[in-house]
């Protein structure tokens, strides 16, 4: 009875809801059982229950959570369960649910299934008339046609299954409210994966495409991505591989930025995709690199050193941990370059040897970490607090990483390049990769990519390929079956879809530029460069004084240029626009000053190149010779959102903040000062290690809410009212964190504004993790006392309101593991 007794003392108690979460429950407790008939709401999750004998007794139960128990079958008792509205049964191993059990729910609303180990469904499960919500990603199904007949469904959740199809019927008007799909994460060849993308329109478009044209046809398209450090011989392996011979690469000619080229091989697409290997380019990439692509990474072997460690982590633990943050279920192809330059056979099998061997350590190792960090989460004193934090961890455990046996080859020999070529088509065609699958296409999806080919063949397209949506509109007419009004109600899905799978490049969410369509990816890619490379300082010093007369500017002001990127790590806008004008005047004819103004902007107004920059978070608006960001909005603690200042003016001065070209964080440890003893600070670790321009990307968000910073290459200090705030990126016996760290308030009254800035960082530092999909964080406190290396943990917080922030904690002081106590609003959010 220690359970009635327990709960029957807590404030607000009532038998009508029971809380059972986290006690380590095997059986239903004997106590919950006496009160079978009042209960309406159970909660058992975080148990061990493998049975809930007895549960058919809970009559009036309309709400039982089961999830995250040990659950090998489907309780048969469910079915006595007539008013059950809301049912969790996700993150169990349930192999399947028998015949006759869910039609008897007939009051069920919300079920979910997710993270099991179902195969098939039941065949009746189209009889639960009203459910309208339905989880079931995360298991091995195959098939889901016995869903079609689910009248009142509205939310389908189907991510990483087995499925190859969708059935239609799902998705007509007729037979359902379907309103969200998910299908993610599924080998599907009908609708295509980039279809489903797009969510229920536009897979409903597909299907009434189908319909319209059964002449369909089938597509493998693969995006393959070149990466490895710099003179890898990444582009001579991506030329030597569309050309389907050896091809040499010039220093001269070497990728800078990102290259872009399609091969056709049988019935096989391949966009190559040759990756820049120098640092400042790696700021741009993660726009680019995509889920479901075949990356091949490329290892100088004549260079590769087995007994230095760092050579491995230069040439693949830099590019497979970063591979694995962003697009953590890849494909990964190892192949060895320059063998020609090694002594013999028996060098290069041996570094083969080695590379293979310690990937797979790394591999192991990273798993290991996870499992590790979930079973201390799991065996805590209260591990309900860390539910949100476990179910990351089993989400990371849930995907793998493929990367491939390592394949020597010789740049220089034809039999290579075929033996390379051989390599890849054997790799995407296999079932087990899940690199890509074959494509059911309607016709007219056909129809409207081969019109934009022939287009850009005929220069009826400029050759930059940037164009209004309009007017693309029209060109196409000219070239498909369809008529205008049927061109224009399925022209944006079949640019979604072209956009997905890279052939262009169309930006719908960014209002001032969504309705522009980029036929040339490549054009793109080449105004990106311009600002984002290697060499930028040079590129300044090589400016003609006939661009600088164009836009207004004196010789002497280009040396002012070069001096605050090289200082500052700030480019003038005059001088971006002077670059990227160079660059165009390359392709862009005399009578296109428009289009040039377009893109490079004026004084006034921004150019589509600045506006993409900003957009992905590579450099933020400033001015010169001041810390104060233009455009920065008010920020006031408590509120959930920003707006941009709607009157910030362009002005001759302005520049943007590039944090990737800082050199030293000497201004911000100027006006910081010293830390002091009894400083705030909290540690966001990373795991399993910070990505690789992702502090970078820190500063830019965060200094957008605050009108007044200073930035260094790994610090940043922010200023809210009369407080400060320190962000810097760190690294301790090789846990990787960042610590944001303020001054301990004087008054009790000026804690609760200090946390609010503290959780502001927190919650932008939360936001842009999650397009890392292979990281996850941990938050600890350090404790206070001089020399104590223990550490406070911080529970579940981002799905925390405002006001709950201030809850995390009941207590008023708290004791650390070394005996020291401090005051609670010393540790978490606490308002006095």
């Amino acid at each position: 009875m220690r359970h009635l007794e327990k709960m029957s003392f807590v404030k607000g108690f009532s038998w009508e809801t029971w809380d059972l979460a986290g006690q380590k429950l095997k059986f239903l407790p004997q106590d919950l059982l006496m009160h079978d008939t009042m209960c309406t709401s159970v909660n058992l999750q975080r148990n061990k229950l493998k049975r809930v004998i007895g549960i058919s007794s809970f009559k009036n139960l309309t709400d039982l959570n089961l999830s995250r128990n040990k659950l090998i079958e489907f309780p048969s008792e469910m079915q006595y369960l007539y008013k059950l509205e809301t049912l969790y049964m996700n993150q169990n191993r349930i192999k399947s649910i028998p015949e006759g059990i869910l039609p008897n729910l007939t009051t069920l609303k919300y079920l979910k299934l997710n993270a099991n180990c179902l195969s098939k469904l039941p065949s009746d499960i189209n009889q639960c008339a009203t459910v309208t919500y339905l989880d079931l990603s995360k298991n091995y199904l195959k098939n889901i046609q016995p869903l079609v007949g689910l009248p009142k469904l509205r939310t389908l959740l189907v991510e990483k299954n087995q499925l190859t199809e969708l059935p239609s019927q799902l998705f007509q008007k007729s037979s359902c409210e379907l309103t969200m799909c998910g299908a993610m994460g599924n080998p599907l060849r009908c609708p295509p994966e980039e279809v489903c993308a797009g969510g229920v329109m536009d897979i409903r478009s597909y299907f009434l495409q189908l319909e319209e044209n059964p002449n369909t046809h089938s597509a493998w398209t693969v995006k393959t991505m070149f990466l490895g450090s710099s003179m890898a011989g990444k582009s001579t392996l991506c030329r030597s591989l569309r050309e389907g011979k050896p091809v040499a690469v010039a220093m001269k000619d070497r990728t800078e930025g990102i290259e872009i080229s399609q091969l056709y091989t049988g019935e096989v697409r391949f966009l190559l995709w040759d990756f820049a290997g120098q640092e400042e380019y790696y700021l741009t990439h993660h726009v680019f690199i995509t889920s479901r692509a075949l990356v091949i990474l490329t290892i100088d072997l004549a260079s590769y050193n087995i007994v230095d460690p760092q050579s491995f982590k230069d040439q693949l633990w830099f590019w497979i941990n970063n591979i694995q943050l962003r697009v953590p279920d890849a494909v990964v192809m190892l192949v060895g370059t320059h063998c020609d330059q090694c002594r013999d056979l028996d060098e290069v099998m041996e570094k083969k040897s080695d590379i293979e061997g310690k990937v797979k350590t790394m591999l192991a190792n990273r798993r290991m970490v996870l499992n590790h960090r979930r079973a201390n989460l799991e065996e805590s004193t209260n591990p309900s607090l860390y539910m949100d934090q476990m179910d990351e961890l089993e989400c990371l455990l849930d995907y793998s990483l493929k990367v491939l046996d390592l394949l020597p080859l010789d740049c220089t020999n034809t039999e290579d390049i075929a033996k390379l070529k051989s390599h890849v088509l054997k790799c995407i065609q296999s079932e087990s990769m899940l690199l890509c699958s074959e494509s059911i296409l309607p016709k007219s999806y056909e129809e409207v990519e081969q019109a934009i080919h022939t287009l850009v063949a005929l220069e009826h397209i400029p050759q930059h390929g940037i164009i209004l949506l309009e007017e693309l509109s029209d060109l196409i007419r000219n070239h498909v079956t369809q008529s205008r009004e049927e061109l224009c109600s399925i022209l944006k899905f079949l640019l979604r879809y072209l956009h997905r799978i890279g052939v262009i490049i169309w930006y719908e969410d960014i209002d001032v530029l969504s309705n522009r369509v980029f036929v040339q990816p490549s054009f793109l890619i080449s105004m990106f460069k311009t600002i984002v490379r290697h060499d930028l300082v040079q590129q300044l010093e090589g400016v003609s004084r006939d661009l600088l007369m164009q836009e207004g500017a004196l010789v002497k002001q280009k040396f002012t240029w070069m001096n605050d990127l090289k200082s500052r790590g700030t480019l003038h806008n005059a001088a971006m626009r002077i670059l990227v004008r160079r660059e165009l005047e390359k392709l862009a004819n005399d009578d296109d000053d428009d289009f040039i103004r377009e893109v490079v902007g004026t004084k006034r107004e921004e150019g589509i190149i600045l506006t993409l920059l900003q957009y992905f978070e590579v450099c933020l608006p400033t001015r010169v010779r001041s810390p104060l960001n233009p455009q920065a909005p008010e920020f006031l603690p408590g509120e959930k959102k920003w707006e941009r200042t709607k009157e910030a003016t362009t002005d001759p001065d302005e520049a943007c903040l590039f944090p990737i070209y800082l050199k030293d964080n000497v201004i911000v440890c100027q006006n910081w000062g010293e830390d002091k003893q009894d400083d705030i600070s909290v540690h966001v670790y990373f795991l399993p290690e910070i990505p690789h321009g992702f502090f970078h990307r820190v500063i830019i968000k965060t200094c957008s809410l605050y009108p007044t910073h200073w930035v260094g290459r790994e610090q940043c200090l922010l200023c809210c009212g009369n407080r400060l705030a320190l962000m810097r990126q760190r690294n301790e016996d090789g846990d990787s964190f960042i610590e944001i760290r303020c001054r301990r308030p004087e008054g009790n009254d000026e804690f609760r504004p200090m946390w609010d800035l503290i959780l502001a960082i927190m919650s932008k530092l939360f936001v842009l993790s999650r397009q890392w999909p292979g990281l996850t964080q941990q938050v600890h406190t350090p404790c206070p006392e001089r020399g104590c290396l223990h550490y406070f943990t911080w529970r579940d917080w981002q799905e925390l309101n405002n006001t709950d922030f201030y809850n995390l904690v009941k207590e008023d002081k708290l004791v650390c593991q070394g005996g020291h106590t401090r005051r609670t609003e010393l540790i978490f959010p606490k308002a006095k």
